[in-house]
């Protein structure tokens, strides 16, 4: 049966003083602002839908609870007497689909990015006629058949995977996994980008299996690097590196631990006639890194694009000093007039820290940056602006002055 919200569902009461936040746009209540006195949250199975109310039982939405997290309850309306089911669902990914439609020529992007989509705990990356969808919280992994359903309503594609396998998962208790939803079972999967071809493994790879987030800052990146030799460091499946070669780098060397994505990677070059200009390192970053110096290796650009070194607020301290340390490796190999990209993914992890860590890595490397850009994720992953947390990706493309 379709899970739906509706009026006769129960409530779900804040404490007093605890509305300002979703009263100004965010969508998370979390387990410390719920009256349990008045709504006990051992009420709730996870996943059950719920309406949210002020400590003076003025709604503010509809949404779905899990009383095993910290992140109590999402809304995912305003209108209390909507239905989160299959129809809802479609309507939010018709919108989703709409914008990215009028950004894209070609059918290669994310096509729903959660809360900033209004539908908080999914994820629908689009390949093509194929689609990766990822769920994070309990109320969307209760929903699986209406997502599936809008899916085939919108899009109707050859093929839909579940990759449930995110490490966030274990904050809602829901299990790892990645399977076929419906379709075409496949191991692969294309994607297209500035006119290159890639093939990812919407199973076992990474994350969704690419990362379109950063497609608009290599857009940007690639003004720089004709002519250069280019090192890209965390590299996966060579979104930065290709990129590079393709745009005309004489020189590519891709760094990542990785062995099966260096061979996708491998295989992306020959496929797109790069495979001259194009090597690949396979190790930790920073012991490659530490060799290319003593092998007095040169760099006229850099990537280093790693994932994220603060998963949770305590860590801040000790990944601070990993950006940091990382970027004085890259920047001990760069030459003069060398420019660099350096990203961020931790959203714990402030724009301002990212810059601190790059210029103390400068420091340590005994290099002086301009920073000529700021680097955001693409508007197919659109910011809420009442939500901190949809601005997750940070980067700055820098040059080395003498």
């Amino acid at each position: 049966m379709p899970a739906a919200i509706r009026p006769d569902l129960p409530l779900l009461y804040l404490k007093r003083g605890e509305d300002a936040r979703l009263r100004g746009g965010h969508l998370w209540v979390f387990s410390n602002e719920v009256d349990t006195r008045r709504s006990p949250l051992t009420a709730f199975a996870p996943g059950d839908a719920c309406r949210i109310a002020d400590a003076a039982g003025e709604p503010l939405g509809a949404g779905y609870v899990n009383p095993a997290s910290l992140i109590a309850a999402r809304i995912v309306a305003r209108e209390t007497g909507a239905a989160l089911d299959a129809a809802l669902l479609q309507q939010r990914l018709q919108r989703a689909l709409e914008l990215r439609r009028r950004l894209y020529a070609e059918p290669w992007y994310r096509l729903l990015y959660g809360e900033s989509d209004g539908v908080p705990g999914l994820t629908l990356d689009r390949f093509g006629d194929a689609i990766v969808a990822q769920a994070t919280t309990a109320g969307i992994e209760r929903l699986k058949p209406e997502v599936e359903a809008a899916v085939r309503a919108v899009l109707a594609p050859r093929a839909m995977f579940w990759k449930n396998d995110a490490g966030i998962r274990a904050l809602e208790h829901l299990p790892l996994y990645a399977g076929l939803a419906f379709g075409e079972p496949a191991t692969t999967v294309e994607v297209r980008e500035a006119g290159l071809r890639f093939v990812i493994d919407p199973l076992g790879g990474q994350k969704t299996g690419w990362f379109y987030d950063q497609r608009a800052n290599r857009d940007r990146f690639v003004r720089h690097v004709a002519g250069t030799r280019v090192l890209d460091v965390f590299c996966y499946l060579g979104g930065w590196g290709l990129r590079a070669a393709h745009a005309g780098a004489h020189g590519v060397l891709c760094v990542d631990t990785s062995q099966p994505a260096l061979q996708r990677l491998r295989q992306a070059a020959r496929d797109n006639g790069l495979d001259a200009r194009v090597e690949v390192a396979q190790g930790d970053a920073f012991a490659v890194l530490r060799d290319l110096r003593a092998a007095r290796e040169r760099f006229d650009v850099a990537v280093v694009d790693p994932p994220a070194f603060v998963k949770r607020r305590k860590d801040l301290a000790e990944g601070r000093l990993a950006y940091r340390r990382v970027n004085a490796a890259v920047l001990r190999l760069l030459a003069p007039e060398g420019v660099l990209v350096s990203c961020s993914c931790s959203h714990h992890l402030s724009r301002d820290d990212l810059l601190a860590a790059i210029q103390a890595g400068a420091r340590d490397a005994g290099r002086t940056l301009q920073v000529l850009e700021s680097l955001q994720q693409g508007p197919d992953h659109p910011v809420h602006p009442a939500i901190p947390e949809t601005a997750y990706l940070k980067g700055f493309l820098c040059r080395v002055v003498e």
